[in-house]
């Protein structure tokens, strides 16, 4: 009879030892999904930053873009004006080299070319 109240106290004492294993693993457990927690929510905020900090240098390159095309768009415009300047000038030269008064022509173009080396001659 002793053998069968050993053997009972053997099984009791090996279902207490399942039965506390079992509460410390549950406890464990929890304790291990509040660590995963803080850790997801450290993860989380970490990637708040990074989306923010994405967000606000893909606004600077929009701004950077559209400044640029801003330049570039009053560059174009200036060099089409400039172009008109140009057309214009080389009209007017047309119409002074069409003329027959050869005096006047050769005296123009003497001035244009010691204008040119004065400038050349300035820059340099």
């Amino acid at each position: 009879m002793n053998s069968r109240r050993d053997a009972r106290n053997s099984r009791v004492a090996l279902f207490d030892g399942i039965e506390e294993g079992g509460i410390r693993a549950s406890s464990l457990y929890s304790s291990y999904n509040e660590i995963d927690e803080q850790d997801n929510e450290r993860a989380m905020g970490g990637l708040q930053d990074r989306v923010s900090l994405l967000k606000r240098i893909s606004s600077d390159i929009h701004e950077e873009v559209d400044s640029h095309n801003r330049m570039l768009d009053r560059m174009g415009n200036d060099m089409d004006s400039s172009r008109g300047v140009l057309s214009g000038t080389m009209d007017k030269f047309k119409m002074v080299f069409e003329k027959k008064s050869s005096r006047r022509t050769f005296s123009l173009i003497a001035s244009f070319v010691v204008l040119f080396l004065i400038i050349y001659y300035l820059t340099r």
